[in-house]
């Protein structure tokens, strides 16, 4: 599928104005190449000092080796785009393919009504391919965060894959299968606008970006730490225990709906800072959790040092008036 959606979103790419991010090469240094993989990719200064005694560079080569080295493992805007072009169009289509399944049953109005008949309900054949479908992606998802772009909150997005599958695992196998379907609708309700947003960053249109995740954050809070918590968690925690004795898969399945709202409150605290610092400084929405680019801005600093220093440099070697090239 990813195959698939790479061969419509990189040509969307090019007319959207993402171009392939261009990369300066480090030249290959088996000492520091050692170091960078076996050790750290971020030395310390007793470390670099340490690095010049050995390889012959001087402390700003070694300095800008590792950062050009870090900025080559990093995914390139295209990348990006990608990812996240296959992200909103699998958000989009379960969206409205929960909404299709729901849209005309009785516990998308009254959240009680979940329950009636319980625990013998008739599955559907649209409740089975939505289970089918959130159940193979989210496990894809599981398997390949390796592989995606890293991310800051790395960690608690394993978390959550592990908490979704396990939901929708246990979800089918004590037949909360309405319950189930009312969660997966709400989770799908906001993803596809932040995945467009990060389509508009990368392809570097603002103001689009700008509106589409404000529109994000007040969909997110509003499913997320108000109909999640007060509605869908009040229905699974408080409600059923009128009707039936609570078993261990019920302590278990609101045990797992806990562990999603700490993360909501995690990623809402996220997403309201950028949302703040949008709206009172008009600063560009940028993802916090994304492992930025070290720009060349210090490196330029760098260069006008040398050049001050030791005269014109190119590609971190002074350049001299016979035209030979000498390493510092």
């Amino acid at each position: 599928c990813f195959c698939d959606c790479r061969t419509v979103a990189t040509p969307l790419a090019s007319l959207l104005g993402v171009k392939e991010t261009v990369r300066l090469k480090v030249p290959h240094n088996p000492t520091l190449e050692s170091y960078y993989c076996n050790i750290t990719k971020s030395p310390t200064q007793t470390s670099i000092a340490s690095l010049c005694k050995q390889t012959g560079y001087s402390e700003r080569q070694v300095q800008r080796w590792f950062r050009r080295r870090r900025n080559q493992d990093r995914p390139s805007l295209l990348k990006k785009f990608q990812e996240a072009s296959w992200r909103f169009t699998f958000y989009l289509l379960a969206f409205i393919a929960g909404l299709a399944a729901l849209i005309d049953k009785p516990w998308l109005y009254d959240l009680k009504e979940m329950w009636q008949g319980f625990p013998v309900l008739t599955l559907l054949p649209s409740q089975y391919w939505y289970y089918m479908i959130e159940l193979g992606f989210y496990s894809a998802l599981l398997f390949s965060v390796a592989s995606d772009v890293k991310r800051k909150d790395f960690k608690e997005q394993i978390v959550h894959h592990v908490a979704t599958i396990l939901l929708i695992s246990f979800s089918w196998c004590v037949n909360y299968i309405r319950a189930g379907t009312l969660i997966m609708l709400v989770h799908d309700s906001s993803d596809y606008f932040l995945e467009s947003a990060k389509m508009f960053n990368y392809a570097g249109w603002r103001n689009a970006c700008n509106y589409i995740f404000i529109v994000f954050a007040a969909i997110f809070i509003i499913t997320r730490l108000v109909i999640f918590p007060f509605w869908i968690i009040y229905c699974t925690w408080v409600y059923p225990v009128t009707i039936y004795e609570p078993f261990f898969g019920y302590y278990f399945f609101n045990g797992l709906l806990m562990t999603l709202q700490c993360l909501h409150i995690f990623w809402a605290v996220l997403i309201i800072r950028i949302a703040i610092r949008f709206l009172t400084n008009n600063e560009k929405v940028d993802d916090e959790r994304s492992d930025k680019d070290e720009t060349d801005e210090s490196e330029e600093e760098d260069d006008k040092k040398d050049m001050t220093k030791n005269g014109p440099v190119q590609n971190g070697h002074t350049v001299h008036n016979n035209n030979h090239s000498k390493t510092e």
